[in-house]
Order: structure tokens, then C-alpha cells, then sequence
């Protein structure tokens, strides 16, 4: 037998199985994109299992002397890029361990699998009786008609097994190719790509470019893609990928990694089977950050060739439709998409790097989108911006990133919203339906049009509608909008364990907490309402909104004193800045003084107040339902 150290064994470990003879590294028997450096690098950590291998031993075998390259750079690239194909990490070791200033140990166990050789017995033919197969073809010359006569019948035997074996071979093909059918991929999910590049203020860059090829996929009616939201809850998993499929609800998912160096951006990418964790594609992308919109484009056109979606033409143009982008605009706009949080100050930072993409490169659209989605956060009676001047900011940021490119479904969203918000109803359900049209996937799109049929009164609609946002947006808080939806219903027993669930998971979720207090309040539980909303307040820092609802929970419980102290610091805030008047409407309601809640409800509908969109449902005007008044502040906002 050769000698082992001539042919040395593959060697397994996890998943992975590594070949230093023919330069190949294998996962579940599919083949990785890594050679070179990366691949000799990692041979030499294998081969030196549970060892320390230092930096200068590693210079000295792979990095000669003569070659002129900065080694301390190639070697970081080397172990990132075998992190990457390992799916392993620096802090949490499972493969590779750093010893820092010092060098790398491979720390994960190993196991041999030498390819099998056949003996040289096997590959002398020998008779049944062990007779030497020249002995045997002389006796097989002596053989009588008798014997000729039986081996013809075996002969016929033979060819009816061979039959059988055809038929079993083509049944065995039907049923593979049925198997194979019931794999094809009808959902997926985009992990978050993992930022190699070693800076963690490169975060943002990995996180923006997760977010464009989810939108680039979400483009394609024949596949349910998962949204940002919902991903991004697995930027660091503790899962397995089967896991992660279950919990997500989806046949595959794509993972990998973004690294930048100078002004050059690489993505590697790779589709796993949810079931199985097979890995069935992968490929490493290598562009100038100025085509970064082609690059993620090329990714979702390999992905969905890959999967076998059938694409229309249509969506096939949006899908391959890229420009190049001022790579310091594109660095401004994807730092105001990662930018986190609701309160004013963090909305105003979204806005700064939003307008500074937009001075760098006044054609990039997405950066209107950008700018619109941040002044229509505002515009809500929670954080209270004025409420008509931020409207108007998003019309116009909106229109414009849609003058530039018509087919942003996230800006007909947004133009939906506040055509809903100023009861132009035809408008904002043609333009959700636009949406929709654009990108079957966009949840929030789904969540507007099913408030706007809540709004209409059509609540079983709206359910199934908000129902549908969650299966894109499992992880992320459609359920808030589920409850909304059964609380006007009055289904309040459903709605608050829809939000009490929504809670155990964003225990912080402020927009959880405030549809809660309403819920709770119209089941008769204010006390227990006001407990939430206490807290709800600080995290509001006091906005408007908070100070209305803790107001009310006050006046439902009894407590008229304190309801009267916030009524009157919201009159206070009033004269100095923006408060919206339907702030006042519910706790004056919640006292009792109708006549006062109408001075209130006018002066709302001069402003166009958000809270007048659910007139024709909210739980909490059914006492003034009746009166006149209303029916004609119904009729006037085109909800009767």
C-alpha cells in the first residue's frame, strides 16, 4: 500500500472535510471557493492540530522571503477569508483560535477518511471455490453439455434480474425527481452579512448591503422573501441553520460576508437548504464600491437563477436595473439606514446623512426614500413634529425619489400613508396597491393597506392582510398591528395576548405598549394600563402621544386630579411648540366632558390630525358615536 505520508487522508471536521493533496475544501460534500493563501494557510493550521502556529512560522513557510507583500495584511485576509468559508468567528472560536500577537491554533477535532484501495485479491478474478481464474478457465473447457445447458439458464436468470433492476433504476429516477420537486425553493431569507473587513465601523456597510439584496429579491412575485427587520435578529446566531429556517419558516437562506478594502468591495455569497443545511450555490463577488448597486444586483439575479424561480420579464428589468452611485453618497445613505431608534434625536441624525447623500449625488433616489421614511417618523402624534410641515417633507422627498426612479415601492408606501392620513382614500389604496405590485414582500406595505381597510371598517380584510405582513416579518412587530387591528374589532381579550406576546420579545417595543394601554383600558383594566404607560412615558421621554394616553388611563381609573395635570402640561406645551390637538380628544372622553372633546375633535380636523383616520372604528368615541356632531365630522373626513 502507498505510503500515508504520500497520500495523505482527507481530513473531516464538523461538516467540512479538507484535501491538502488536491487543494480542496469540502462542506457536506460540496465544494468551497478557497485556494491560494486562504487554503494553504489553513492546510498547515490543520496539519499542526491543537498546536500553536506563530505568525513567523507561517511567514517563513508560505510568504517567502523574496515576495514583496505585506504580510500582516495578507495573513489577517487569509484567516477572514477561512472564517468566512468556515462560518466561524474570532470571539467565539470553533475552528480557529487567535492567539493574540502570537499566532493561530486550529482547535476543532479531527478525523481521517482515507479513500479506500482495493486489494490485490479483489482485483484478481478467482472462482467460487478460490480456484486462480487460469485454472479455472481450463476447467471451464471441459465442462459437459449438462453444465453448458445450466448456465444458459442462469444466462436467461441473469437478464430477468437486469430487467427487474432497470425497472427498480427507473422508479428509483421518478421518485428522485419528485423529491427534487418538493425541494424547489419558494421562500428565503437573508442572513446578515457578516462584516470581515475588521473595523467594526464598517457595520454599516455589511447591514446596508443585507438590506439592498433583500429588496432586490422581495421584487419577485414567485418568492417569499423575509424582511430586514426579521433577519436582522440573527446578525450574531446561537441557532443552527435548520433552525433558524424553522423559526423564519423558510425553504433556504443565504449567508456571508462583506469585505472592504479602500474604495474595493468583496461579497461572498451562499444558498443552504433550511431542512438540511446543504449548501447548493456559492460565489465571491469583487467590485469598486461605485458599483455597489450592480453588484447586489448580480447577486440576486445568480440567487434567483439558482433557486429556479420563474421571474417575469417585468420583474427581470427591475431585478437587473443598476446605475452607478458616488461611492461617498452611497456610504451617506447606507449610514443613515443604520442609524437605530425613533426618538427626535436619532430621526434628525437619519436626516443629516440623508441630505449629505444627497448633496454628494442629487440623483440617488433611494436617498429621497430615506429622507421621507425619517420626516414621516416624525410626523406621528408619539414623537410630535408639526405635524403638516412634516407631512409635506415626505410628499416632496417622496415624489422626487420617485421622479428619479418610479418603481421604489417604499415611497408609494410612503405617499400612501399620508394620503390615508389626509383621508384622500382612493389615492393611498391605488398607491399600496402599487406598492404591492412592486414588491409582493414589502410588509410595510402590507401593514398600511391592512390599516387602511381597518379604517374603512373592513376588519376580517385587514386581519388577513396583517396576518400576511407577519409571515414575511415573523420576527419583527407586525403583531403590533395585528393587536391595533383587534382592538378596533373589539376583540380585546385577542388583542392583548397578541401584544403581550408581541412584548416577551420587544419587551421595549414603545408602539407595543401604547396599543396595550388601549387595549387594556376598553377591557376595564386602566390600573394595569397605567403601570405600562408609566413606563412607556419615560421611554417616550414625555412626547405628546404618551402624555394623551397615560391622561386617559388616569381619567378611565377614577384618578381625574392627575388626568387634569397632564391635560393641562400638554395646553402648556401647546402655546410654546407642536402639540397635535387630537392629543386632547381621549382624555377629555375618558372625563366625561363631551363638550369640551368637541372643541377638541374641530380643531383636530383643521389640523388633519392622525388620530381622525380611525373615526369610523376607534373604540374610544362609541359614547359620542350618536351624536350629530360626529356623524357629520364623519361624513366630512369621507368615512360614512
Amino acid at each position: 500500500m502507498p505510503d500515508a505520508k504520500q497520500s495523505p487522508a482527507v481530513r473531516r471536521f464538523g461538516a467540512f472535510e479538507i484535501n491538502p493533496q488536491s487543494g480542496e475544501l469540502r462542506k457536506n460534500g460540496m465544494r468551497l471557493r478557497l485556494s491560494g493563501q486562504p487554503f494553504q494557510v489553513l492546510s498547515v493550521l490543520v496539519e499542526r492540530a491543537g498546536e500553536l502556529v506563530t505568525r513567523e512560522e507561517l511567514h517563513s513557510k508560505l510568504w517567502p522571503a523574496d515576495t514583496f507583500v505585506d504580510f500582516d495584511h495578507g495573513l489577517n485576509n487569509a484567516v477572514a477569508r477561512i472564517r468566512e468559508m468556515l462560518d466561524d468567528s474570532s470571539e467565539s472560536p470553533r475552528y480557529v483560535e487567535t492567539v493574540p500577537r502570537r499566532g493561530y491554533r486550529f482547535i476543532a477535532p479531527l478525523t481521517d477518511v482515507a479513500p479506500r484501495t482495493p486489494t490485490v485479491a479483489e482485483l484478481t478474478p478467482v472462482s467460487a471455490g478460490g480456484i486462480p481464474a487460469q485454472a479455472h478457465r481450463a476447467a471451464v473447457l471441459t465442462v459437459t453439455k449438462r453444465a453448458a445447458s445450466r448456465r444458459m439458464w442462469l444466462v436467461l436468470g441473469g437478464m430477468t434480474v437486469l430487467a427487474a433492476l432497470g425497472a427498480g433504476l427507473v422508479l428509483y429516477q421518478q421518485r428522485r425527481a419528485t423529491a427534487t420537486r418538493q425541494q424547489t425553493v419558494k421562500s428565503l431569507a437573508v442572513l446578515p452579512l457578516k462584516n470581515l473587513s475588521g473595523h467594526p465601523s464598517q457595520e454599516y456597510l455589511a447591514d446596508g448591503m443585507t438590506e439592498e439584496l433583500i429588496g432586490r429579491l422581495s421584487m419577485i412575485h414567485g418568492l417569499r422573501v423575509i424582511s430586514r427587520t426579521s433577519v436582522m435578529a440573527f446578525k450574531d446566531p446561537r441557532m443552527s441553520m435548520p433552525e433558524i429556517a424553522k423559526t423564519l419558516g423558510v425553504d433556504a437562506l443565504v449567508e456571508g460576508s462583506v469585505i472592504r478594502e479602500g474604495s474595493h468591495v468583496r461579497i461572498h455569497a451562499q444558498l443552504i437548504r433550511g431542512a438540511t443545511d446543504e449548501h447548493f450555490w456559492s460565489e465571491t463577488y469583487d467590485r469598486e464600491l461605485r458599483d455597489s448597486l450592480s453588484l447586489e444586483s448580480e447577486v440576486a439575479q445568480s440567487i434567483a437563477q439558482r433557486v429556479e424561480i420563474t421571474v417575469t420579464g417585468e420583474e427581470r428589468s427591475r431585478l437587473v436595473n443598476a446605475r452607478h452611485v458616488a461611492p461617498e453618497a452611497y456610504e451617506s445613505y447606507l449610514k443613515g439606514r443604520f442609524v437605530k431608534g425613533s426618538d427626535r434625536e436619532k430621526v434628525e441624525e437619519r436626516i443629516a446623512y440623508f441630505k449629505e447623500a444627497i448633496r454628494k449625488d442629487p440623483t440617488f433616489a433611494p436617498a429621497y426614500v430615506g429622507l421621507a421614511g425619517a420626516h414621516n417618523i416624525l410626523s406621528t402624534i408619539f414623537v410630535g413634529g408639526p405635524v403638516q410641515q412634516e407631512r409635506q417633507q415626505v410628499v416632496n422627498a417622496a415624489q422626487k425619489a420617485l421622479e428619479l426612479d418610479p418603481d421604489l415601492a417604499e415611497a408609494h408606501v410612503l405617499l400612501a400613508t399620508i394620503e390615508r392620513e389626509q383621508w384622500q382614500w382612493a389615492q393611498a389604496e391605488a398607491e399600496y396597491k402599487r406598492a404591492l405590485n412592486l414588491n409582493p414582500n414589502d410588509a410595510g406595505a402590507h401593514i398600511g393597506l391592512a390599516e387602511w381597510l381597518m379604517c374603512q371598517g373592513r376588519m376580517d380584510e385587514a386581519l388577513n392582510w396583517a396576518r400576511r405582513a407577519r409571515e414575511l416579518d415573523p420576527v419583527g412587530v407586525a403583531g403590533v398591528s395585528i393587536g391595533w387591528i383587534l382592538f378596533h374589532a373589539r376583540r380585546y381579550d385577542e388583542a392583548i395576548r397578541e401584544l403581550r406576546s408581541e412584548l416577551v420579545v420587544h419587551p421595549d417595543d414603545v408602539w407595543a405598549q401604547l396599543t396595550l394601554g388601549f387595549a387594556l383600558m376598553a377591557k376595564g383594566q386602566p390600573e394595569e394600563a397605567i403601570s405600562i404607560l408609566e413606563k412607556t412615558m419615560s421611554l417616550m421621554k414625555s412626547s405628546p402621544g404618551s402624555l394623551e394616553l397615560l391622561a386617559t388611563a388616569y381619567a378611565r381609573a377614577g384618578r381625574r386630579s392627575e388626568a387634569l395635570r397632564l391635560i393641562d402640561e400638554l395646553k402648556r406645551r401647546r402655546q410654546k411648540t407642536y402639540v397635535p390637538a387630537g392629543a386632547l380628544i381621549n382624555p377629555y372622553l375618558a372625563l366625561g366632558d363631551y363638550e369640551e372633546a368637541f372643541v377638541w375633535f374641530e380643531r383636530a380636523y383643521q389640523e388633519k390630525s392622525n388620530i381622525l383616520q380611525f373615526l369610523k372604528v376607534h373604540p374610544f368615541f362609541d359614547p359620542v358615536r350618536n351624536d350629530p356632531r360626529f356623524k357629520d365630522l364623519v361624513h366630512r373626513v369621507g368615512l360614512d
